[in-house]
């Protein structure tokens, strides 16, 4: 079938800013402006309709070999002395034995008093019988068990699958940016950048829910760009198979069976069946994927496609993402509604006048009493009254204002538990604190890409800028409580995006010269800083016994960080 040229009168889509020939952050040379004048101009649209509809992605072998060397990098450096400290560490009290509980319960339960100590020491034959109220989801606590089911309650069993999730978490950034990117470099970029954040590298490492949230939710975005161009495939066959130049009255396919997107609700569930805030991120990209579906379909030549499109995309679009979402974010309390004993499993029979309790099956209504419960928790009086030393306002996350202090032992005496010898005391301490370099260059990335997607209107920008403000800006609404600063844990992926895909920007297109030359010199050495960077605070990352005097100088913003 012959080439389909472009309509005669075409409708500029949102996302049209797309490089000239290929969508490669590292597109090929331009001539006339400055390299800095044309990292911000709009490059002249030349390709088909069908070929910006079908851009090319690279070669899938260095992909493949690119993902597996820096996934096997961050595995083991996750995996090192995973078992240490041999103690439950901060809200690990919480997770391990609600793991541990639902494993052989089905539910969460109460804990004999002592049992923390009881449980480093090996005897972890500590659960009560009575019901123990909790306010997170289960997913978390489930992949918990996994862990614990294969190793024991043991701290390499509690935190093996924060270590499998936090690769993970590297993998599928890395599986997104290669695709936003149209590079293999790029997304390694971001992959390795990632691999050495420390607020990630510390949150793979201990049993808390945040890491599974994360790992979920970049998966999810993953899949719904990946549907995106699925969809805009279909359309680029539809096209040719029908030897049209545009689509004119028609909004072509309706593409029913889209399973990226189906998988992309899944997995939305699983994040939300984790921690709840996902469900802003869940919203906000469904709106951006019904946008690149009118989009698609306006620069396919479809007349007046945004009602019509919504119309036809936006019923399948709502199962596909929020009901699939419902679905599984119910089954995660599977084992809850099918045993007796969890905490207010019991309440519809106990108020069978209520109506919810009359127009539902015992075990539903029962669990939308306790997620009423759960609800009040959150936004209720006692978590607005409760303080603590470490909380952190939203505003300064991005820039590392209130890191956390997960772990501490405190004035460890010299010449003993590995401190030098003289007068100096030491400390050993895990600190939730990402790569200070890496954080604070990936903050003004993001403020480029809002830039790069709503001034210059180049969609893939609206990836970074979307995930992150969606697990972002929610949180101001609830500073009246204490909130922290590894809550961030789901933004910096996205932050890392934004600054792999401007750094590819930067190192310019192959083949060109002392352009491409420069551009990698700059890139590497700012990747290396980045690496140096965290080797830096690798001893407060991992529990390392430190004399004072060498822990306060990686404490760079002062008293902040203490």
């Amino acid at each position: 079938m012959g080439t389909v040229s472009l309509p005669q009168d075409p409708r500029p889509e949102a996302e049209s800013a797309t490089p000239t020939t290929s969508e490669q952050l590292d597109e090929p040379a331009a001539t006339g402006p400055g390299w800095w004048a044309r990292l911000l101009q709009r490059p002249v649209e030349t390709r088909t309709v069908v070929e910006r509809l079908r851009p090319p992605m690279p070669g899938a072998l260095g992909g493949w070999v690119m993902v597996l060397v820096v996934t096997a990098l961050a595995f083991l450096l996750r995996l090192w002395h995973l078992d240490h400290p041999h103690k439950l560490v901060f809200d690990e009290i919480y997770y391990a034995k609600d793991a541990w509980s639902i494993l052989h319960h089905g539910y969460e339960v109460n804990w004999a008093p002592g049992a923390d100590d009881l449980i480093a020491q090996g005897n972890v034959d500590q659960m009560l019988s009575s019901p123990a109220f909790v306010v997170h989801p289960p997913m978390g606590k489930l992949l918990i068990g996994v862990g614990e089911w294969m190793f024991g309650m043991t701290p390499f069993g509690w935190r093996f699958m924060a270590v499998v999730f936090g690769t993970l978490l590297v993998t599928t950034t890395m599986l997104l940016v290669r695709r936003l990117s149209r590079s293999n470099l790029v997304g390694g970029i971001a992959g390795l950048l990632l691999t050495v954040d420390g607020l990630a590298f510390t949150m793979s490492r201990l049993a808390l829910l945040d890491i599974f949230q994360a790992t979920f939710l970049v998966a999810a975005v993953g899949a719904l760009v990946r549907d995106r161009d699925h969809m805009r495939a279909r359309l680029a066959d539809h096209l040719e198979s029908h030897g049209l130049e545009h689509l004119g009255d028609d909004l072509g396919p309706q593409l029913r069976w889209r399973p990226w997107r189906l998988l992309s609700g899944l997995l939305f569930g699983c994040s939300i069946a984790t921690k709840w805030n996902s469900l802003y991120a869940l919203a906000a990209f469904a709106v951006l994927s019904l946008a690149w579906d009118v989009g698609a379909r306006r620069l396919a030549g479809a007349r007046r496609p945004l009602l019509r499109g919504l119309f036809r995309d936006g019923a399948p679009a709502f199962v596909q993402l929020v009901v699939v979402a419902t679905v599984a974010y119910g089954a995660s309390w599977t084992r809850w509604l099918t045993t007796e004993g969890g905490w207010s499993r019991h309440w519809a029979i106990q108020n069978p006048e209520a109506p919810m309790a009359r127009f539902l099956p015992d075990a539903v209504a029962s669990l939308f009493a306790y997620h009423r419960e759960i609800y009040q928790f959150h936004t209720g009086a006692y978590i607005k009254a409760a303080t603590h030393p470490y909380a952190a306002d939203p505003w300064g996350w991005l820039v590392l204002q209130r890191p956390l202090a997960l772990d501490a032992v405190n004035d460890i005496q010299p010449g003993t538990n590995g401190c030098p010898p003289g007068t100096e005391t030491c400390l050993q301490v895990i600190t939730a604190l990402g790569t200070p370099l890496l954080w604070w260059t990936a903050a003004v990335a993001l403020a480029a890409a809002i830039l790069f997607w709503i001034g210059l209107r180049d969609w893939r920008f609206s990836v970074p800028v979307v995930g992150a403000l969606s697990m972002w800006l929610p949180w101001f609404q609830y500073t009246d409580r204490p909130l922290f600063y590894f809550y961030a844990i789901c933004i910096i992926p996205f932050t890392v995006s934004a600054l792999a895909m401007f750094l590819g920007k930067i190192l310019g297109p192959a083949g060109a010269g002392w352009r491409r030359v420069i551009g990698a010199i700059v890139v590497g050495a700012f990747v290396a800083l980045v690496v140096l960077n965290f080797a830096y605070f690798w001893p407060i990352y991992t529990d390392q016994v430190l004399p004072w005097s060498h822990w306060w100088q990686r404490m760079w913003l002062g008293d902040a960080w203490v």
